[in-house]
């Protein structure tokens, strides 16, 4: 057998393990239609690429190619999910000055914040700040945060579960691919 065996085995393992990645996150997340379509064409390729490889067990680059293309395949479906980023996430900032600064700044960016006032036990007062946003835009936040305000203490969360309302993200357009997948 040559290489070509191989090549087929590590670029269909590369699709299938990147899409099982994008599939278990997709069902983490609640979009169980979308993650239920994945698993179909995922199961298809896994059939196959498993298939060849269970027929020429003795044909070690085989095997290494199965083996290699689930790591990169892994990899690759994270980042790929990464960059599709469907869904909403909370952000926390957690703020001991006033942060009527970062308010403003981040409600220029088209951001809406909740605010809720609160006490600490090494800080006498503190503000926390809540932000509901699309997970796409996640990265134009971290970089304002990152940028311009590095001492603040914030986390993000995923939400898998939300009620809509447009008080939430203003007059945005929804994402052509959430309204055509009903997320």
């Amino acid at each position: 057998m040559d290489l070509i065996l191989p090549i087929i085995i590590l670029i269909a393992k590369i699709i299938e393990a990147s899409m099982e990645t994008i599939r278990t996150v997709y069902i983490s997340r609640g979009h169980t239609n979308l993650a239920s379509g994945i698993g179909v064409v995922k199961t298809g390729i896994w059939l196959v690429s498993t298939g060849i490889v269970l027929a020429n067990l003795t044909y070690i680059p085989g095997i290494v190619a199965y083996i290699t293309g689930y790591g990169i395949g892994t990899l690759l479906g994270m980042e790929i999910e990464k960059k599709i980023g469907i869904g909403n996430v909370i952000v926390r900032i957690i703020s001991p000055k006033e942060p009527e600064v970062l308010m403003q700044r981040l409600g220029d960016l088209g951001f809406g914040i909740t605010r809720i006032n609160g006490s600490g036990r090494f800080t006498q007062t503190v503000s926390v700040l809540l932000l509901v946003i699309p997970r796409r835009e996640e990265g134009r936040l971290l970089a304002v945060l990152q940028k311009d305000y590095p001492d603040l203490l914030f986390t993000i969360e995923d939400i898998s579960t939300m009620s809509e309302r447009s008080g939430y993200f203003g007059n945005r357009r929804k994402h052509f691919l959430s309204s055509v997948l009903g997320q």
